[in-house]
């Protein structure tokens, strides 16, 4: 849904924290008496916002799989970051600007090395960047100011992405999480001038015309592309483990966080645009599975779902994805859909598009999904993605500030009492002013969710990561009973099970959550 990217890289967790007893359905004396324990915590905090915040703080949370990073940064290291690079505001529009080639900043701008000096000028640079002291006003609303927010910082340059990605992984860390699945996007403007000089083939649509336009593009040299996208990823991954000093005996809490990063297209281009950036997104995702060493995990579709092209084109950008699927089946696809609401677009906008990225554009995962109940047959659809297992990313706050859309108006219970598999996350916590412990929180004073729903969060959200390997549960979305080969775990895993976990990130980062969540079980706080 963002405009701005860039994201970065894994850094193998600790597979086990401490191995976990049992994980057999039937719980023993010890995990019952943990797990009565737990409840008791929970109950005493769960009126109290604050004590409530300090336990779910501490409770595992396996991963936020909607973020951009973008979005995910804090005001605050941004302006340090422009500051760094040596641009200059704009203090009426308080906005990053260039410098003038040799000559500073220019008449009625100041430089941003200087802007903490001034607190007055400092807090409204915070406050454009962000949500922070957002007061609607006519004909200026959440949205607006959201989206604004990414061009006031637009300016910063990528070189501080991996000191993103650190100050990301520290805070997932800090609050027990273990996996962050990192929405980026690459550097376009080679791909966006290929696209250009080729154009959109007059009444496209059907395969054949995709067949022929992606032959073009690539013979243009979009393949070319891909290892530079792959070393750039690598290079923001060497610069986080150098500052969280990552393998050394000093390494920070957020090195054993895991990262992996989603392909993001930008939808709200021209259509030969968004096919040249989405044939580049499978390509690239297609070569990091095929080398065996995937940072890139997947793609996205991002920018606001209410805009012209994006509203204009929803339906063949679909088209575009179930023509690449085809050819590229490995790439997995999780899609913003349903991030609209009643007034924000027609009514008739509000009534295919969660159902078309389930059964045209093959989404594994749904994100925000708010709309559902407006959708054709909306039962059916809810049926669907249950009987599908398609997960839904639950951004509370997002919803809020963005669309208006909280409490009994968000579908989190519907979704729920469906049987349609959901997770928390935080989809941009830097603009947003939040982290995933504020989510959970909302979770439980606006939609009274319990210990064992939240619970039932962090685990779908390692279920339905875009890790590699299989599952550490027999069945989909039941976690009770682990693989055959992994069932019959006492204290640590067995050969055979060891064997598992080393063939399966996704099972090995189960493995560790369920370690964790016994952990803090024994001692809640």
């Amino acid at each position: 849904m963002r405009l701005m990217p860039r994201s970065i890289r894994l850094v193998p967790i600790l597979m086990v924290i401490a191995c976990p007893p049992s994980l057999h359905a039937a719980p023993d004396a010890e995990s019952a008496s943990h797990e009565t324990s737990v409840g008791a915590a929970f109950a005493r905090a769960r009126d109290n916002p604050l004590l409530l915040q300090a336990f779910l703080r501490r409770m595992p949370k396996g991963g936020d799989l909607h973020m951009h990073l973008s979005g995910a940064v804090y005001a605050e290291t941004l302006l340090a970051d422009a500051a760094a690079d040596g641009l200059c505001v704009d203090p009426q529009a308080l906005v990053l600007v260039p410098p003038a080639s040799g000559q500073g900043c220019a008449a009625g701008q100041v430089p941003a090395a200087g802007v903490s000096a001034n607190q007055g000028l400092y807090d409204k640079l915070v406050d454009s960047f962000s949500m922070r002291g957002f007061v609607p006003s006519a004909g200026f609303d959440g949205h607006d100011q959201f989206f604004a927010a990414f061009d006031h910082f637009r300016g910063i340059q990528d070189s501080h992405a991996g000191e993103w990605l650190a100050e990301v992984a520290g805070r997932a860390a800090a609050q027990n999480e273990s996996y962050l699945e990192i929405m980026h996007t690459p550097d376009f403007h080679r791909v966006a001038r290929i696209a250009a000089g080729i154009g959109w083939p007059a009444a496209a649509g059907g395969a054949a015309d995709f067949a022929a336009l992606r032959d073009r593009l690539l013979a243009a040299g979009l393949r070319e592309e891909v290892p530079a996208i792959r070393r750039e990823i690598r290079s923001f991954e060497s610069r986080r483990d150098a500052i969280d000093r990552c393998g050394a005996a000093s390494a920070t809490p957020g090195c054993t966080v895991r990262m992996r990063y989603l392909f993001q297209v930008l939808r709200g281009f021209a259509p030969e645009v968004v096919f040249a950036q989405t044939l580049l997104g499978f390509e690239t995702v297609a070569a990091e599975t095929a080398a065996g060493d995937a940072r890139y995990v997947g793609i996205n579709f991002v920018m606001p779902e209410d805009g012209f092209l994006s509203m204009r084109d929803y339906h063949l950008h679909m088209q575009m994805i179930d023509y690449l699927h085809s050819l590229y089946p490995q790439v997995r696809i999780s899609l913003h859909a349903g991030e609209v609401a009643p007034g924000l677009v027609p009514p008739a906008g509000l009534r295919f598009h969660i159902r078309e990225a389930v059964e045209v554009g093959h989404a594994e995962r749904i994100g925000h999904g708010v709309d559902v109940m407006y959708e054709d047959d909306p039962q059916a659809l809810l049926t669907e993605m249950a009987r599908r297992h398609v997960m839904v990313e639950i951004n509370l706050t997002s919803n809020d500030v963005i669309l208006g859309i909280k409490g009994t108006q968000h579908p989190l219970a519907i979704y729920r009492a469906a049987g349609v598999p959901v997770a928390l996350s935080t989809d941009d916590e830097g603009v947003s002013r939040i982290d995933l412990t504020h989510e959970y929180v909302r979770a439980v004073t606006e939609f009274g969710l319990g210990y064992a729903e939240l619970k039932q969060s962090a685990r779908t959200s390692l279920e339905h990561s875009f890790l590699p390997g299989a599952s550490l549960w027999a069945a989909a979305d039941e976690f009770t009973v682990p693989v055959k080969a992994c069932g019959a775990v006492a204290d640590r895993p067995g050969a055979a099970c060891s064997a598992y976990l080393a063939r399966s990130e996704r099972a090995a980062a189960q493995w560790d959550l369920e370690a964790r969540l016994r952990i803090f079980e024994a001692s809640p706080p």
